[in-house]
């Protein structure tokens, strides 16, 4: 009976010993205010990306800086703002996903549209669009929500960029 309980105790110490050293301990970085773990890395980055918000933050920028450049004829400048507002879009779907199904008019209709008229450089047909290119973002937040966010086409230039 000593030796099966001293095999058994043998047997479940070397069980134990052997998971230990299967699990790696955990990595520590030296970081000023991420963290120090590689959870705490990833908590605090996914923090500071937030969510929707800051998508819209650019995309608002990337709109008025569209029109603006729409309206001096500047088509390289509003395709380059039509390029980084999609990419922005595509960035805030990977945060959140459960906001693209909202935004598919957008996505697969307004932009198009908006892009097409930038590449023709047709000045009265981008001013007639868009109208409807910002009721797009406003159908969008509808959808979401968020009514109350009503974007307007805007009145006042604000940018630094002299077209």
């Amino acid at each position: 009976m000593r030796k099966l309980l001293s095999f058994t105790s043998l047997f479940f110490f070397s069980l134990v010993l052997f998971q230990a050293c299967q699990q790696a301990p955990q990595e520590t970085y030296e970081t000023e205010w991420l963290g120090e773990t590689k959870q705490e890395i990833i908590n605090t980055i996914e923090d500071q990306f937030q969510g929707f918000s800051r998508t819209m933050m650019e995309v608002g920028y990337r709109y008025k800086e569209l029109y603006w450049a729409g309206q001096d004829g500047n088509w390289e400048y509003a395709a380059y703002q039509i390029e980084h507002m999609e990419e922005a879009m595509q960035e805030g779907f990977v945060r959140r996903p459960a906001r693209e199904a909202s935004s598919q008019q957008f996505m697969s209709v307004a932009i198009p549209e908006i892009e097409q008229i930038v590449q023709d450089g047709d000045k009265e047909r981008f001013l007639q669009n868009f109208t409807r290119f910002t009721a797009s973002c406003n159908t969008c937040h509808a959808m979401e929500e968020v009514a109350f966010m009503i974007v307007k086409i805007p009145e006042i230039r604000t940018s630094v960029i002299h077209y």
